[in-house]
């Protein structure tokens, strides 16, 4: 969680003894998601890493419709990608620190059966909300070297419609040397204005561009597998990642 008078990290691995769900709610250790009907209401209560100090709030995400429509990222279909509210009301309202906001947002999910750096070598991501639209860009490289790429925009009615790649455009690098790629119109020149998260195998943005004809702020992510799998990487982990259970 970033924000201009605070910012929190937590991320803690659990094993499956700490969760449980149902048809409307899921909770993870101390931390839970419920739909109740309108909304997503997730009720956070996390301690940070690494340095150790409460993370507690509530944030509530409404969408302006369903996406009912998944994607398969590889042929076999073992990895998934849901984007569940691309256009949603987001409030956040955190006690611990202390962060509220209310604006736009977006809600996906990642799923499949084996682990994401079996899959695959990197990926990019963005998503900006257009006037009346959506548009998300993703590619990448599977674990095999074959790149795959999806160019899409969802209308107000919740229909997703492939769109032509607009042309590849590099963004600078973030600190930790993560090569950050997007699409824009030709011509244009998009940039990163802010970055979020800079990790070592990860970094999240935020961008300015032109898409599909409109200048558009956009998040975006850069992830690369290669360096997640580093014995380096992999030992810092639990510094940033704890695991309970």
């Amino acid at each position: 969680m970033m924000g201009p008078r605070a910012s929190a990290w937590t991320m803690t691995e659990r094993g499956a003894a700490a969760c449980a769900r149902d048809e409307s709610s899921f909770t993870i250790g101390p931390s839970s998601l419920h739909w109740d009907g309108d909304s997503l209401v997730i009720h956070i209560d996390e301690t940070s890493a690494p340095l150790p100090f409460p993370v507690r709030g509530v944030i509530s995400i409404r969408p302006e419709w369903i996406g009912e429509t998944g994607f398969h990222l590889d042929p076999a279909g073992r990895h998934r990608w849901h984007p569940v509210a691309p256009r949603a009301r987001v409030q956040v309202a955190m006690a611990h620190p202390s962060v509220s906001w209310r604006g736009h947002g977006y809600f996906d999910s990642n799923f499949g059966e084996e682990p994401l750096e079996t899959g695959f070598n990197d990926w990019h991501w963005s998503r900006a909300h257009l006037k009346n639209d959506v548009a998300v860009l993703y590619e990448g490289t599977r674990a095999g070297g074959q790149p795959f790429e999806l160019a899409l925009r969802m209308d107000r009615t919740g229909t997703w419609h492939d769109m032509p790649p607009p042309p590849r455009e590099r963004l600078a690098r973030s600190g930790w040397g993560i090569e950050r790629l997007t699409r824009a119109d030709p011509g244009a020149r998009p940039f990163v204005r802010e970055t979020w998260v800079d990790a070592p195998f990860y970094a999240r943005s935020a961008i300015e561009t032109t898409i599909y004809g409109e200048r558009a702020t956009a998040v975006h992510e850069s992830l690369s597998l290669g360096r997640f799998r580093s014995p380096l990487v992999q030992w810092m982990l639990p510094f940033r990642m704890p695991r309970e259970g």
